[in-house]
């Protein structure tokens, strides 16, 4: 019983540990088996194109009085008739090419005795049969990569059509000739696909971001927490999805939001995204310095100008009464990051702010008139364009009361109509011009978003889309040797 009760006090801590350890993702993707029947039709384009440029060596030999030797092989053209493209269970992906066909030219030269031939030859190959299994990782970097890959090909057969005038006399070395193609082709199919996949397929997924520069002020990491995780429905990819200040990078927010779930599988894509994604991007502006301004001068309307100065008159002229007409200024500024909360009936977003109203008597010190905390509560309405995600803000609620007595904040109650004005014409819309222009989500460049719906639960959003390629695999894979400058965001 003792033993029993010290092997529990020994492993209870080893198992919070381990529990503590356990990150939750920011930003979850799936993609269906509904999205990997379009990229399979990109993937047997890619796939041909690359069994197209197959180099196929010289052929030399001797049979009884024959010599020959076949060159200039080239592929003509390939028929993959039975393609599929599927998910493995906790391996990755398989494309599998069954009963399809290939039609090669060579050019022959044969010695029969005194007799030399040469001209050129059709063939062709059935039965071609192609089994490649990609083993998907999260490499050393948090990037998805292809580990390695399993790959068995075969031919069933294969046939040459002769001509010329010895073209019955060749017939009987006609199965030499393709004995002997097949078995090259044969070997070179399986190290072409694995070029293909190691070496241009993982350069097209390092174009993909994985810690970037968002602005001059905030970057985001994308890498993924673990490998991505298969089932024969999907594919999961868990990405940190955290901003992070530039001038400070290792200063970020602890994650401590609910984990988000991807339920469906009705359409090709499914972007997940917690509370912490959208807080982590606030608290490194706010880290950053940027949710403070000054509205002073053509920043101020002249109502609420007046306004102050009418508010204030008293204190003006017990101060001063020779600078009550010096410029006046609201200096805001976001005291606490802001925070994000997501319920199914939509997402908002607080603001905590000090407005101190100054005056600027020119020649002298600037003059504190006020302080008071403003209270905002936002309506944030999610949306992508492309692979960029955009928020748009709208003002819900506004509330301001001072900093020093109850009896001031009873003062200031003709402010907040105006205040909340001039939040709405002033600040509102530069907040939805930063946000306008999105952020980034980890897809391959000339894959993008089309027809997507926006679900809100408790504690994040899941973004369900299909997938439109503006550009073919083959040209993105091109297109990955240039350096990924669609850096900019929100």
């Amino acid at each position: 019983m003792t033993s029993c009760l010290l092997s529990v006090l020994f492993v209870l801590p080893l198992v919070s540990s381990i529990m503590a350890a356990v990150e939750h993702a920011g930003c979850k993707i799936r993609i269906t088996d509904k999205g990997l029947e379009m990229l399979k039709l990109e993937t047997q384009k890619f796939v041909e194109e690359e069994l197209s440029n197959i180099s196929m060596p010289e052929m030399k030999g001797e049979e009884g009085r024959f010599q020959y030797t076949i060159s200039d092989i080239k592929i003509r053209e390939l028929n993959l008739t039975h393609v599929d493209l599927q998910f493995i269970p906790d391996i990755g992906l398989m494309f599998d090419v069954q009963n399809s066909s290939i039609s090669l030219t060579f050019y022959r030269q044969i010695l029969y005795w005194f007799f030399y031939d040469t001209g050129n030859i059709n063939a062709s190959a059935d039965g071609v049969n192609i089994n490649t299994a990609l083993n998907l990782i999260r490499d050393d970097d948090g990037r998805l990569k292809i580990n390695n890959i399993t790959c068995e090909a075969r031919i069933n057969k294969m046939r040459a059509e002769f001509s010329g005038t010895l073209g019955r006399v060749y017939d009987f070395l006609a199965s030499i000739l393709t004995t002997g193609m097949r078995f090259l082709l044969n070997k070179k199919i399986c190290p072409a696909l694995d070029h293909a996949a190691l070496v241009h397929v993982n350069g097209m997924l390092e174009t993909i971001p994985v810690r970037t520069e968002v602005d001059s002020y905030i970057g985001i990491d994308y890498s993924l927490i673990d490998d991505p995780v298969v089932t024969s429905r999907s594919l999961d990819m868990h990405f940190r999805g955290m901003f992070f200040e530039l001038a400070n990078q290792n200063d970020s927010l602890v994650n401590y939001a609910v984990d988000p779930i991807i339920r469906e599988y009705d359409r090709m894509v499914y972007l997940a995204l917690s509370e912490f994604f959208f807080d982590s991007g606030m608290y490194s502006y706010y880290k950053a310095g940027l949710f403070q301004t000054d509205i002073v001068n053509d920043k101020m309307s002249k109502d609420l100008e007046m306004l102050l100065r009418t508010t204030y008159f008293g204190t003006i002229m017990m101060l001063n009464p020779a600078i009550v007409e010096a410029p006046i200024s609201l200096q805001l500024a976001v005291n606490s990051p802001p925070k994000t909360t997501i319920k199914t009936s939509g997402a908002t977003v607080v603001m905590t702010a000090i407005v101190k109203v100054i005056l600027l008597p020119p020649g002298l010190s600037p003059v504190q008139l006020s302080s008071m905390t403003m209270e905002t509560k936002f309506n944030a309405k999610f949306s992508m364009r492309g692979k960029r995600l955009a928020v748009h803000a709208d003002l819900r609620r506004f509330k301001i009361f001072s900093n020093l007595s109850a009896l001031e904040s009873l003062a200031l109650i003709p402010l907040q109509a105006p205040l909340k004005t001039m939040l709405q014409m002033s600040v509102v819309p530069l907040i939805n011009k930063w946000t306008k222009r999105g952020v980034r989500i980890p897809l391959a460049d000339g894959m993008d978003f089309i027809e997507e719906v926006v679900e809100y639960h408790n504690g994040f959003i899941v973004i369900g889309a299909n997938l439109h390629f503006s550009k073919g695999l083959r040209e993105m894979i091109t297109g990955s040797n240039v350096t990924e400058s669609d850096t900019n965001a929100i």
